[in-house]
C-alpha cells in the first residue's frame, strides 16, 4: 500500500480574477523542501476552487465574472467544471463553454493567448460554482509543440465501477479522464503518462485502486469526507503519497516498472448509527510517471533553462509570442 507523506489543507483561498475563489494547493514555484515539483512532477500547479455561490451576473454579457486575456507556454491545463460552466476564448479565435461535469484539456506548447470567463447562461442565472485547474508539464521534446484543445463531455468520459473489497457491491464510479483503470482507458491524450480519474463514492464501503508505483500520486477530497488509507481526510485536503524510492520503481521480472502497482484504499464510512451518510464524497486522483527534467518557471511560462524564459519574454515583448 502507498503510505501518506503528507495531508495539506491550510492554504488561504484567493481570488483569481472576480470569478474562481480558489486554494493553491501547490505550485512548481514554491521551494518547500519536503514539498515541491519534485515530489508532484509532472504536475505543476494545482488551483481547488472550492464550493462557492455567485449571484447572478446583470451585466453577465458585457462584464462576466474570469480571467481577462493572459499567456500560456510550455505545459498544459486541464479544467474540470465541477458545478456552473466556463466559457473560454483563445488569440487564434477558438472559442468554446466547459459545461458542468466537462473537462478541457488546453495545450499551450509554444504559446497561447487566452481568457476564462463565467459562461453567459451562468452569468445570467448565478448559483454555485466549483471547478479544479491543473496545470502539466510537457517535456522538453514537446514544449513548442503546436497549441490545442481536447474537450471532454461528461459523456466522453469512460466510467467504472467502484466495488466494495469484501461484498462486491458498487460503491461508486470513477471518471476516468486520463491513463488507465485496469482495462478502460481515459479520453484524453497525454505526452507523457498520467493517470487523472474523477471519483464519487455514494455508498458505505472500502475499494481499492491500483496506481503505478513509479508515479508521484496526490488525491484531491473535492467534496465530503471518508478515509483513506484510515486515514480521514476533508473537503479541500490534498494528499501526498509518498515518493517513489528506486526500490519501487526496480521492475523484478519481465513487467515494466510502470505496470507494478501500488494500492490505496477509500473507505466510504456509515454514521454511527448505521445509517447510511447522505453526502456523495468528490475526489480528484492525479498520479504521472516524473518527468525528471529541470523547470524554469515564471508566472503563466514554464520551460527548461532561464535562456529559454528568458527569450520567451522576449518573443511576448517583441510579438514573436507563439510563433
Amino acid at each position: 500500500m502507498r503510505s501518506i507523506q503528507h495531508i495539506h489543507s491550510d492554504k488561504e483561498p484567493h481570488w483569481v480574477g472576480d470569478g474562481f475563489y480558489v486554494k493553491t494547493l501547490f505550485n512548481h514555484l514554491d521551494n518547500d523542501a519536503d514539498f515541491n515539483h519534485y515530489h508532484t512532477d509532472p504536475f505543476l500547479l494545482l488551483d481547488y476552487g472550492q464550493p462557492t455561490n455567485f449571484a447572478p451576473n446583470p451585466n453577465y454579457d458585457t462584464q462576466p465574472h474570469g480571467v481577462g486575456q493572459h499567456p500560456h507556454k510550455g505545459f498544459e491545463t486541464v479544467t474540470i467544471a465541477y458545478a456552473g460552466e466556463i466559457s473560454h476564448a483563445d488569440s487564434a479565435g477558438g472559442y468554446g463553454v466547459i459545461q458542468e461535469g466537462g473537462v478541457q484539456w488546453m495545450t499551450a506548447g509554444r504559446g497561447i493567448m487566452h481568457q476564462e470567463f463565467h459562461s453567459p447562461a451562468f452569468g445570467q442565472r448565478g448559483g454555485p460554482f466549483s471547478m479544479v485547474q491543473l496545470w502539466v508539464n510537457l517535456p522538453s521534446a514537446h514544449k513548442l509543440t503546436e497549441p490545442k484543445y481536447q474537450t471532454l463531455t461528461r459523456a466522453d468520459l469512460p466510467i467504472v465501477d467502484l466495488t466494495d473489497s469484501e461484498n462486491r457491491h458498487a460503491i461508486g464510479k470513477a471518471a476516468i479522464i486520463a491513463g488507465e483503470w485496469q482495462d478502460t482507458t481515459g479520453a484524453a491524450s497525454t505526452f507523457t503518462p498520467i493517470n487523472l480519474w474523477d471519483i464519487e463514492l455514494h455508498q458505505s464501503g472500502t475499494t481499492t485502486l491500483q496506481v503505478p508505483n513509479s508515479h508521484n500520486v496526490m488525491i484531491l477530497v473535492q467534496e465530503g469526507a471518508l478515509l483513506i488509507n484510515d486515514t480521514p481526510v476533508s473537503a479541500g485536503s490534498l494528499i501526498q503519497f509518498a515518493t517513489p524510492t528506486d526500490t519501487d520503481i526496480n521492475a523484478t521480472n519481465e513487467q515494466s516498472a510502470t505496470q507494478i502497482s501500488d494500492s490505496i484504499e477509500l473507505t466510504y464510512p456509515k454514521l454511527s448509527d448505521n445509517k447510511q451518510a447522505p453526502n456523495i464524497v468528490k475526489l480528484l486522483l492525479l498520479s504521472g510517471e516524473p518527468i525528471s527534467e529541470p523547470v524554469a518557471g515564471y508566472g503563466p511560462f514554464v520551460m527548461n533553462t532561464q535562456a529559454e524564459l528568458k527569450q520567451t519574454f522576449r518573443d511576448y515583448q517583441t510579438g514573436n509570442f507563439g510563433k
